[in-house]
């Protein structure tokens, strides 16, 4: 059971980030890579900057949690 309580946004921003960067990883050497580099970057902006992590649960602790939680989602 999670101790925080993610806003939706947050969790699905993380687990398009995932999705992408094993997109990246699984890419062929002569594969175009430039989309998927710009979306991790954008994704990884959204993540930061989330108004979530101002609050009193935005701790080192809780970024660790979401990332496991949207690892597993991932299934990876």
């Amino acid at each position: 059971m999670s101790e925080h309580d993610f806003p939706l946004d947050l969790m699905e921003a993380q687990t398009a980030w995932y999705r992408t960067y094993w997109q990246l990883a699984d890419s062929g050497p002569t594969a175009s890579t430039t989309r998927n580099r710009r979306r991790l970057q954008e994704l990884s902006a959204q993540i930061v900057g989330h108004p979530y992590w101002c609050g009193p649960s935005g701790s080192p602790a809780a970024r660790m949690e979401l990332k496991e939680l949207a690892r597993r989602e991932v299934g990876r």
